[in-house]
């Protein structure tokens, strides 16, 4: 608040601040991060500012700081793809913004550093296959990982299941959504994994985006289950 203070009456905790203070992302450097208009031009001794022609800003705990929307757009600028991942992910956990809400506020904003870095991230982990585009896909890898033609959509142990190989007794799901799936999907999900594994299957889960972007992860994985369940 202190920093804040010092950088005048339209100034807010942004950046990896503004993270740290929403509890998504650790702060990294011993600066802290303020945004101002770009009519001020503020000076302070252990102050990192950002003069912005326009301001998203609320308060948390009474201190100006920028949105969540704003600040994970600011954190894409300057973060890893795996930190920034995190950031959304603890975002999401706290019921701060959720990814569907989140890609619509992105739709209306102005370019600026770390937007397109942001949507892409979203995108490309809440990715969803239509089911015909995801046989298109796996049963490709499959083939590659030396698997027959599994059974799809078919019901195993009371669940439909998205691929099935009776000789080997692996059931392989695939999950749409990677980002804000609920206590009571991710319950059931653990109940049908639980019923195969009881029933002496070994079940296997993918998300959607692994299929289409991490094509040789998948592949590898598949081979290295298939050894070992021929073995």
């Amino acid at each position: 608040m202190a920093a804040v203070l010092a950088c005048g009456p339209d100034a807010a905790l942004s950046h990896d601040s503004a993270a740290a203070l929403w509890e998504i992302a650790p702060q990294r450097d011993e600066e802290i991060h303020l945004s101002v208009p770009n009519r001020t031009n503020p000076r302070a001794a252990g102050l990192r500012v950002h003069r912005r022609t326009a301001l998203e800003v609320t308060r948390l705990r009474g201190i100006p700081v920028t949105t969540v929307t704003t600040t994970l757009v600011d954190l894409a600028a300057s973060v890893g793809r795996g930190e920034l991942e995190a950031a959304i992910n603890e975002a999401d956990k706290r019921d701060l913004v959720d990814p569907e809400r989140l890609r619509t506020a992105l739709e209306s904003m102005p370019p600026r550093p770390g937007l397109a870095k942001l949507r892409q991230t979203l995108d490309r982990r809440t990715f969803t296959l239509t089911d015909s585009e995801l046989e298109r896909l796996f049963l490709p890898l499959a083939r590659r990982a030396g698997l027959s033609k599994p059974h799809t959509q078919e019901k195993v142990n009371g669940f439909r299941v998205d691929f099935y190989w009776p000789d080997l007794a692996l059931v392989v799901e695939t999950d749409g959504l990677r980002y804000h799936r609920t206590p009571a999907q991710q319950a059931q999900d653990r109940i049908r994994d639980q019923a195969h594994i009881a029933a002496g299957l070994t079940p296997l889960r993918f998300t959607h985006a692994q299929v289409r972007f991490e094509p040789q992860h998948v592949q590898r994985t598949l081979t290295a289950v298939r050894t070992r369940l021929e073995s």
